[in-house]
């Protein structure tokens, strides 16, 4: 099994007393792990559950369930783009095709040189103002495609 730092057991700790029931930080611990790792491999999924005081499968079933949580290894950026209904109705099923000839891979993948991982996602919750994206955690909003163009180009 993996072992947490110190820096990420005093993340969870700071974040499990937040809440009367330290189990509530679940969705930190994992935040907290995956910062340190990179991903939320089925190990360090484990040593969360430990920690937090949940089963293994519940910490498993909410890793797997939400897209944030990195299952493999990730780029540098990672390219979020929104699929939903309203993205759709405004453009993003053009959009991922452009993302994907851009960076020269499909949805799911890692650019060769590791800078870039594009991620189709469900919601963003930025109806709104779409096509919506986010990389990282930082948020696109109103996207065409040159506007994509000139995001992408201001991060290599």
């Amino acid at each position: 099994m993996v072992t947490l730092s110190e820096n990420t057991l005093q993340e969870i700790e700071k974040a499990a007393s937040k809440y009367v029931d330290r189990k509530s930080a679940l969705m930190a611990a994992l935040w907290a792990a995956q910062a340190e790792f990179g991903q939320l491999s089925p190990d360090v999924i484990e040593a969360v559950a430990e920690v937090i005081g949940v089963s293994n499968a519940k910490a498993q079933g909410l890793a797997t369930y939400h897209s944030l949580y990195w299952k493999k290894s990730v780029g540098k950026y990672v390219v979020m783009l929104c699929t939903n209904i309203a993205c759709t109705l405004m453009g993003a099923e053009t959009l991922l095709e452009h993302l994907e000839k851009k960076l020269g891979i499909h949805e799911g993948e890692t650019t060769p040189d590791g800078m870039f991982t594009l991620q189709e996602v469900e919601c963003i919750g930025s109806c709104g103002n779409a096509p919506a994206m986010v990389i990282n955690e930082t948020f696109y909003y109103d996207l065409t495609a040159e506007k994509i163009d000139g995001i992408l180009g201001s991060l290599k």
